[in-house]
């Protein structure tokens, strides 16, 4: 079967994209800049707009970037950002009480942050993962919830305190940075919280495409659905102490500034610290160097308690490759932190496709089939692999050939060329496995003239 837009739909779904405008608001905000009259008074994009029809914007036309913020709404963007793909769908909307539908790349803007989601609904081909791109500004919380999904995160920028309790009632709190995971099995609380002065963004990874951020069980949405005589017998206080609880969810909201960990742990006889490590220093990892890059591998060998995410993270130099491979026991979810690429899918039956990815991108590599990742741009390129799966693994297709017997290779690959064979062998003799690769390639003539 060949492939089609309905069959295999491997391509580039943007949770958040690349290059901003010097002078574009975002630009000016992230070096500290206050923002000029013309932003303030007419640009939809920025925080102090206010419309309370929300009208109708061409950014296209007016030459607008599309930032998430709305009517004092949202917070500005620290990851990677798509300014055209953003132009596609600009609208920002607080999430309903009721499904709002399946929009791709659908913003949610809230008061200190905002949202969007790549799910199966958005991108068929997350069959195995969902990941949620999500923005706090300084102090904004995203509330006390869980979910029926395990969750892994990778902090794009900023800092952010997570606090979680364990299944044997000991709590977890520790503060994150640029490159640092997390990890929260099936069912356990946790909150979120932005650190920074400006705030953090993160990429949160979910193991279920079918995940979606309207199925997470909130702290004030159970408030608001249950009988205050009850949370009243539960609390063993009167019912008039929640009067004025929320009376819907949450979700994000400004919250006060937190102090130390030290100042904020809770105390008490009864209180004890999880035995369990949620959190991870990824880039802090000792880095497996190739010749056209740099390799870190999280997995449940070193990160014990993710059983069901493992991740590599790349450095692609210029002009680097990201070898021919596969991977034997999950689809590979890939989100692109900085530069440009190219991607091309072996899907046997004499079927591929080829993709050019930028920053902010997302693509889909089902499980077994064949697959490399090329720099084409002008600066390293840097790269998530993700999987649902306790343990990363790849086949090098270097290797492979390498390790099987001379006489199969050259008679599959080089039976009506000799010379080519005896050369192929040379270089393959010995194999040594370079994820990422960056060959001196020489042509004949050179290598004549050595």
């Amino acid at each position: 079967m060949r492939f089609s837009s309905n069959s295999l739909l491997l391509g580039a779904v943007a949770l958040v994209s690349a290059i901003p405008v010097q002078d574009s608001p975002r630009q000016r905000l992230l070096d500290g800049k206050p923002l000029p009259g013309k932003y303030r008074s007419k640009n939809p994009y920025t925080p102090g707009y206010r419309d309370p029809y929300d009208t109708a914007v061409d950014s296209i036309g007016r030459g607008l970037d599309p930032l998430p913020w709305r009517n004092g709404d949202g917070a500005s963007v620290l990851g990677p950002w798509n300014r055209e793909r953003a132009r596609q769908n600009p609208d920002l909307v607080r999430p309903p009480s009721t499904d709002s539908g399946n929009i791709p790349n659908l913003r949610w803007s809230f008061e200190g942050g905002w949202t969007r989601q790549t799910t199966i609904r958005e991108l068929p081909t997350s069959i195995e993962l969902a990941g949620v791109n999500m923005r706090l500004d300084h102090g904004a919380i995203r509330e006390l919830h869980w979910h029926k999904e395990a969750e892994w995160a990778y902090v794009l920028s900023g800092s952010v305190r997570v606090t979680a309790l364990d299944y044997e009632g000991g709590n977890f709190i520790d503060d994150l940075s640029q490159g640092d995971l997390w990890y929260f099995p099936s069912g356990v609380p946790h909150s979120l919280q932005g650190l920074d002065p400006n705030g953090t963004e993160f990429l949160l990874i979910f193991d279920d495409g079918r995940f979606s951020e309207e199925s997470t069980f909130i702290l004030t949405d159970w408030f608001a659905h249950t009988p205050k005589s009850v949370i009243s017998k539960n609390f063993h206080l009167a019912p008039e102490v929640f009067e004025r609880v929320p009376k819907r969810e949450k979700y994000i909201f400004q919250g006060s500034k937190p102090g130390s960990i030290e100042e904020e742990e809770p105390k008490g006889k009864n209180v004890k610290k999880s035995k369990y490590q949620f959190t991870h220093r990824m880039l802090e990892q000792e880095a497996h160097v190739t010749s056209g890059g740099k390799v870190r591998i999280t997995d449940s060998k070193n990160f014990p308690i993710s059983k069901t995410v493992a991740a590599a993270h790349l450095d692609m130099e210029v002009g680097s490759l990201r070898e021919m491979h596969w991977h034997p026991n999950a689809d590979e979810w890939s989100f692109f932190i900085r530069g440009r690429a190219r991607v091309t899918v072996f899907a046997a039956e004499g079927t591929a496709r080829t993709f050019d990815y930028q920053a902010g991108d997302v693509g889909i590599v089902p499980k077994n089939m064949g697959h490399f990742i090329e720099n084409i741009g002008d600066e390293p390129l840097e790269v998530l692999e993700i999987f649902r799966a306790d343990e990363f693994r790849d086949f090098s297709l270097f290797q492979w050939l390498g390790e099987t017997p001379r006489r199969m290779v050259v008679d599959t690959l080089f039976a009506d060329d000799k010379e080519a064979g005896e050369k192929f062998l040379k270089e393959i003799d010995n194999p040594v496995k370079d994820e990422i690769t960056l060959p001196d390639i020489k042509n004949d003539e050179e290598e004549d003239d050595l």
